[in-house]
């Protein structure tokens, strides 16, 4: 890629459009400016149509302000589940790591985003289990990021491997082109995903998920950090309120083995289809996430999946508000095997099927264990 991208602490103001939804009205307060860090060496993005401006300030004067947290204490408490999130970044500000997150995760969707009307070349990893060129580019560009600014850092790439040093506190896990599938048939649910553990905890996330499609592609950015709120194009956002399942929009997916926990699923999307509004598969565990974060769904949940497709997704439906366990309802890590996220109203609720049958999944065999945490990485969970 051949670019620098460094990090610096000089700030640069960001206008907004004035154009803000209703539903977020009441939780800004007046004269809001939002700030974020200069990135040197990182060139305009005005020919990468995502809708992300570099200079971008603006004022409000909502009728009434109120606080997010007055507004969720007259919820009825639910069952607590343990966080996610990293109590701490480590000898790094959370806002320099954030930086360095949403630029290696747009570095990327800039690769993605030149190559998502050309022809594809395509491989194959198993019988339906793709790779195009366009995931290895776009991991390139994000290792020049991280690795420019964090030289010491331990990296897991879903092509690449795990890189770096061992001893690191820090570990990148990154999906250069989550949903593959979709992006080779042009199907727009993909994106790319970059999240970053301190110490086995996600610190900092960014996920770039692609909208529109053929002729009228667009992208919008997800972003969160550790204690500091989720994000889309740099408005919060925050979970639904929704409290019964009859009333939900729920989403799930399926890994590439059709093996017992294969057909488990299926089974749970045959019983959650009879008592909800519907049970989607979009194929692409990151945008799903942020769909729950977003509050335009209610839940997600999926067997098999790696750290890649799970480190920055968490975290933003965490700091959005929701909840993050395993699918047998016990605390998660994102060396797990099985995630299940929600809007945590419903949380329970989805665990009094998902649960037993994910138990019924284990008693019979099927390995549940940490899927991989790299030798001599040391960790909080």
């Amino acid at each position: 890629m051949g670019r620098s991208v460094l990090i610096n602490s000089t700030t640069i103001p960001l206008r907004f459009s004035r154009i803000i939804p209703k539903s977020l009205l009441p939780v800004l307060d007046q004269n809001v400016h939002f700030q974020s860090n200069s990135i040197r060496g990182f060139h305009d993005w005005g020919g990468f149509q995502h809708g992300v401006r570099r200079m971008l300030s603006f004022t409000t004067s909502p009728t009434r302000t109120f606080s997010i947290k007055s507004v969720l204490s007259e919820i009825p408490s639910e069952k607590r589940y343990p966080k996610i999130g990293a109590e701490s970044t480590g000898p790094i500000p959370s806002k320099q790591l954030l930086e360095v997150v949403e630029v290696a995760a747009k570095t990327g969707a800039e690769v993605v985003m030149d190559a998502v009307n050309k022809p594809r070349n395509i491989n194959y990893k198993g019988l339906t289990d793709l790779v195009t060129d366009t995931d290895k580019m776009s991991e390139t560009a994000i290792l020049g990021v991280v690795k420019e600014n964090f030289k010491d850092h331990l990296i897991l790439g879903e092509e690449g491997g795990l890189i770096g040093n061992t001893s690191s506190d820090y570990l990148w896990c990154i999906d250069p082109l989550d949903g593959t599938t979709n992006f080779a048939h042009g199907y727009p649910s993909f994106a790319v995903s970059v999240g970053v553990l301190f110490r086995g905890k996600p610190a900092a996330a960014a996920v770039v998920e692609f909208v529109g499609g053929p002729m009228c592609w667009n992208t919008r950015t997800f972003s969160a950090s550790a204690g500091g709120g989720a994000f889309c194009n740099g408005q919060k956002i925050h979970v639904s309120q929704t409290d019964q399942v009859e009333r939900s929009l729920l989403v799930t997916g399926f890994g590439y083995e059709h093996d017992d926990a294969w057909t488990t699923n299926i089974n749970l999307f045959k019983e959650f289809t009879d008592v909800s509004r519907g049970v989607r598969r979009l194929g692409a565990a990151a945008v799903d996430m942020c769909h729950v974060a977003l509050g335009i769904v209610e839940a997600y949940w999926e067997y098999r999946l790696k750290p890649w497709d799970m480190a920055a997704g968490v975290l933003i439906v965490e700091e959005a508000g929701g909840t993050v366990t395993r699918m047998d309802g016990g605390g998660f890590c994102v060396f797990d095997r099985s995630v299940i996220v929600s809007n945590g109203i419903l949380h329970s609720k989805l665990l009094e099927k998902i649960g037993p049958a994910t138990e019924k999944l284990k008693n019979n065999g099927i390995d549940f264990s940490l899927w991989f945490k790299p030798d001599n990485y040391s960790t909080d969970i």
